[in-house]
Order: structure tokens, then C-alpha cells, then sequence
């Protein structure tokens, strides 16, 4: 896993909860079958509606129709992300879809441990709201060493949280994986 992570801002809202992440109907795939597995990636934030995503058309899903990927790396979100039920198939299928890192105010809890216990995606704390200042489509950069997030499109440049150790262990592949090393 590289210091930097680069790429394109999908923006949402708060309270964005595990039923908006993976709807509870699609949990019903195999996560030991690829082809299955893709479906995850598929459906990933197919819960939100639009209107709530902050998206500036309100068309932009997550992940396009008939594509089991996102363009998107990095989601941005205002506070208490992941709130719900504790659901581990929403960080996986976040992952699925292509997303490598996540920046919100503040998240659930469980949700933020099954990220980094599973190794999914890489959850920042941001001291202040970046959704209302960065935009889908911007092109962003995270250096993880430096704790800071640039968003290309606008030549700005924001504070993050430190990881502190939550970064090895998500680099390691997870919790598992983490203590073996």
C-alpha cells in the first residue's frame, strides 16, 4: 500500500448508515465466490438516495449501471458514517467497488473497527466538514505520512487526523494479519 492515495471524490451527506452502504437484500452473495463477490462492488451505496448524496446533478451513483466498479477512490463524508447495524459487508463491499480510503467528520464505531479489523479501507477523521467544500468528480491526493488530503481540482489543501496504528493494520490486510507480522 502506497504513502499516497489518488483519485476521484464521491461526496455524501451525513449519518450515512450500513443499509445505505450495502442494502440488506444484497447480502445474500457468497463472499467466498469471485463472480459473487463482484455483486458486492455492484450494489455498494446503491442505498443512498441521490438526493441525499450531496451529488451536484443528483444522478451520479456510485457505481455506474452495469459496472461492478466505481470510478470514485475516495469517499467523502460529514459525520456518524456507517451508523446502523454491524454490518461487515459494508466496508468489504466498499472495498469491492474500488474504494481505497474514506474521510469523515466522525463515524459509528463499529463500523470504523470493521474497516480496519478487516483490512477494507482506510477510514480519516477530518477535524472540519470537507463535504460541502470538495465535490464528486474532484480529483483528490491523501498523503498518509503527513496526515493531509489535496483536492487537485481546487488547489487546496486540508488537515487530517493521524492513523496512528489503524494504517498497519489495514496495510497488513487486517487485525489477522496484522498480529501474525
Amino acid at each position: 500500500m502506497d504513502s499516497i492515495i489518488q483519485g476521484k471524490a464521491y461526496v455524501l451527506g451525513k449519518n450515512i448508515d450500513t443499509d445505505q452502504i450495502i442494502p440488506a437484500e444484497h447480502l445474500v452473495y457468497s463472499l467466498s465466490d469471485p463472480e459473487e463477490v463482484k455483486l458486492y462492488g455492484k450494489y455498494a451505496l446503491s442505498g443512498v438516495p441521490i438526493a441525499e448524496a450531496g451529488l451536484p446533478e443528483g444522478t451520479c451513483p456510485f457505481v455506474a449501471e452495469g459496472e461492478f466498479r466505481s470510478e470514485y477512490a475516495i469517499i467523502i463524508a460529514g459525520s456518524n458514517f456507517g451508523c446502523g447495524s454491524s454490518r461487515e459487508h459494508a466496508p468489504f463491499a466498499l472495498q469491492v467497488a474500488g474504494a481505497k480510503a474514506i474521510i469523515a467528520e466522525s463515524y459509528a464505531r463499529i463500523f470504523y473497527r470493521n474497516c480496519v479489523d478487516g483490512g477494507f479501507v482506510i477510514p480519516f477523521e477530518t477535524p472540519e466538514p470537507l463535504n460541502t467544500s470538495v465535490h464528486t468528480g474532484d480529483e483528490l491526493s491523501i498523503d498518509i505520512e503527513n496526515n493531509t488530503i489535496t483536492n487537485l481540482t481546487r488547489n487546496k489543501t486540508y488537515k487530517l487526523r493521524p492513523l496512528g496504528d489503524v494504517y498497519n493494520i489495514v496495510k497488513a490486510g487486517g487485525i489477522f494479519a496484522y498480529a501474525k507480522q
